[in-house]
C-alpha cells in the first residue's frame, strides 16, 4: 500500500512539472490557426520559449521545437509573437521576449513563399501574452 502512494505521489509531482513555466516564457492565446515548420496549429493556449537557437511551442498535450535564427530590435518592449498572415493564413514569423533587444525569427517556410508570390499584401497580426 505504501508503494501504490510512493507512485501516486510521484505521478502527481511529475504532472504538475509538466505544466510550470520558466522566466522568459510566454504563456499567450492565440485567437487563430497558424503555421509553424509546416503544421497548422489550432487556435488556442500556448506556452512559448526562446532558446538560443530554436523556439519552443507547447501545449498540455504536446510539444514542437522549431529551429530559428537571431534577430534584433531598437527597443526592448513587450513580450510577442509576430504573424505574417496571407488572407485567411498565418504563419509564424518570429518572437519577442520583454526585456530583450534579441529575439528569434523563423526562416520563411515554402508555402509562405508560395503564398507570398501569389498574394498582393502580406500583413502583420501581433499577439501578446495575457497579462
Amino acid at each position: 500500500m505504501r508503494l501504490f502512494w510512493m507512485a501516486v505521489c510521484a505521478a502527481l509531482l511529475a504532472a504538475a512539472s509538466m505544466g510550470q513555466t520558466r522566466p522568459g516564457d510566454m504563456v499567450v492565446d492565440v485567437p487563430f490557426a497558424f503555421v509553424v515548420n509546416g503544421q497548422t496549429l489550432p487556435a488556442g493556449h500556448y506556452v512559448v520559449a526562446a532558446g538560443d537557437d530554436h523556439i519552443r511551442i507547447s501545449t498540455p498535450r504536446a510539444g514542437l521545437y522549431v529551429l530559428t535564427h537571431g534577430a534584433s530590435r531598437t527597443d526592448s518592449s513587450g513580450s510577442k509573437l509576430v504573424f505574417h498572415r496571407y488572407g485567411d493564413t498565418y504563419f509564424l514569423s518570429a518572437v519577442w521576449v520583454a526585456g530583450h533587444r534579441s529575439g528569434r525569427e523563423l526562416a520563411r517556410s515554402r508555402a509562405e513563399r508560395e503564398l507570398a508570390g501569389h498574394q498582393a499584401e502580406m500583413e502583420l497580426a501581433v499577439v501578446s501574452p495575457g497579462k
